[in-house]
């Protein structure tokens, strides 16, 4: 039995945890720049993000306006991470949870939120925000459907910046002794750059703060331009960017934007994993490459602070995920072999293929069929010749008695064959020649074709 509790220094629950995260200085990736760069890591929250910070408030502001009843259910558009901010206070408070979230996040978002009891509704991402298939219109109707349950609304909710302007902001403020001059960050429902943003303009009003924003998004444009763009284009970045603009963000205390691709944002994150030892999402990663973009022209004597909102492990089947990153074109190989343009390859990317008694008829229906020029003919898994489309109709309108002709009569040569592991060079150089085509061979056996057209295509993107 405890004699003296008050010795013991502990949290009364979990909740207790939240903020105070710390600063730090970048070092490795903020060689070669003029200012001092920090970053608020954001992930040192219990549940692994910046949002734990508005989850709590949001759930106790609706209990004191009675519009959350014991019992009731919290309903909530979410990329994951304010999802996990508000599951962590209704595990404590008894609530249930219901989310709701676009179908470009990551696995790891939706098992985590179903590791707290939420059920999770995946919905479309490429839907205008307005479709009533849209993550945030679903959740309105769950909410309409559900007896005894809220919106957290975040996207509108005032308590999401002004909790940001009661502890984020101060804390950035006390942390840099009041010297900081660029506050650096994302913007997804615009809660923490105005709340951080409004403190730190009250303190010092020649504080700059930067939004940085993913290329495709809508934010920044009209920023410039107080125009909503008509077209849109698809981005991969989670959490930050909108195509519609928040009630939550406040453009009058941002002084500049800056945009930022998915590619520069993952390989960033990628870059802070490996460099600085910090595990971070990818739009930690947006937020570093913003801060870079802006760095190059600050002094020495400029204090610039980065938020970075999350934690990679969010992240283990997409940026983290070399595979993934190939497929979307954001890792580069050191050594790009044939087995990535065989994967790139658009259409038709398993081996078509015939054997030698093909009937002439029959190889010109499998070109026709399957779009492609040309045909390698296989006999017990081993090249022994090729067919062309072009040579096949020259020699059938000659003779029309070919068509029912095995193609083993009028077939050329085999293509070469190279191993999926060899480099693409080796098949430029035998494609350059006089060769349209080459096997690709892969533990014995031909796994595909690559022609001259894949290479250029995959050069090309």
């Amino acid at each position: 039995m405890l004699t003296n509790s008050k010795q013991i220094r502990f949290h009364e629950n979990i909740l207790e945890t939240i903020g105070g995260t710390p600063l730090i200085k970048l070092n490795r990736i903020a060689q070669g720049y003029k200012p001092q760069i920090f970053v608020k890591v954001e992930f040192f929250n219990p549940g692994g993000s910046v949002k734990d910070r508005i989850g709590l408030v949001m759930i106790e502001e609706a209990e004191r306006e009675g519009r959350l009843k014991p019992g009731g259910t919290i309903v909530e558009a979410t990329s994951g991470n304010t999802g996990m901010g508000l599951a962590i206070a209704a595990a404590l408070k008894g609530y249930k949870c219901v989310f709701t979230m676009p179908d470009k996040m990551s696995i790891e978002k939706i098992r985590l939120l179903r590791a707290f009891g939420a059920e999770v509704i995946v919905t479309p991402t490429a839907v205008p925000h307005e479709s009533p298939e849209s993550y945030t219109e679903v959740a309105k109707r769950i909410v309409r459907e559900t007896p005894n349950s809220i919106l957290a609304n975040q996207y509108y909710n005032p308590k999401n910046p002004e909790a940001h302007y009661q502890t984020t902001g101060p804390e950035i403020w006390e942390q840099t002794g009041g010297q900081i001059d660029y506050f650096v960050c994302g913007i997804g429902t615009g809660g923490t750059i105005s709340g951080v943003g409004k403190y730190l303009k009250e303190k010092n009003p020649g504080v700059k703060i930067v939004g940085v924003d993913p290329r495709g998004s809508l934010l920044r444009d009209y920023f410039y331009t107080k125009k909503l763009p008509t077209a849109f284009s698809p981005y991969k970045i989670e959490g930050i960017g909108q195509d519609f603009v928040p009630g939550a963000l406040h453009f009058e205390f941002i002084d500049e934007m800056i945009e930022v691709t998915d590619k520069e944002s993952f390989l960033m994150a990628r870059r802070m994993t490996r460099e600085e030892g910090m595990f971070v999402g990818g739009s930690s990663g947006t937020a570093i490459a913003g801060t870079l973009k802006l760095a190059e022209r600050l002094s020495e004597k400029d204090v610039v602070v980065a938020l970075l909102p999350d934690t990679g492990e969010r992240y283990l089947s997409k940026i983290y995920n070399d595979d993934w990153m190939r497929e979307n074109r954001f890792l580069i190989p050191e050594k790009i072999t044939l087995r990535y343009v065989l994967q790139a390859k658009r259409g038709v990317n398993q081996l078509i293929s015939i054997d030698p008694v093909t009937t002439v008829r029959k190889a010109l229906d499998l070109l026709s069929e399957h779009n492609v020029s040309q045909l390698p003919v296989i006999d017990n898994g081993q090249p022994v010749g090729s067919v062309e489309e072009s040579e096949l109709m020259s020699s059938v309108l000659e003779s029309p008695a070919l068509f029912d002709a095995p193609v083993s009569s009028l077939m050329e040569a085999a293509f070469p064959v190279v191993h999926i592991e060899e480099s693409i060079n080796q098949a430029i150089a035998l494609l350059s020649k006089k060769h349209p085509a080459v096997l690709v061979q892969d533990d014995g056996k031909i796994v595909g074709i690559v022609t001259r057209f894949d290479v250029i295509e995959y050069m090309s993107r």
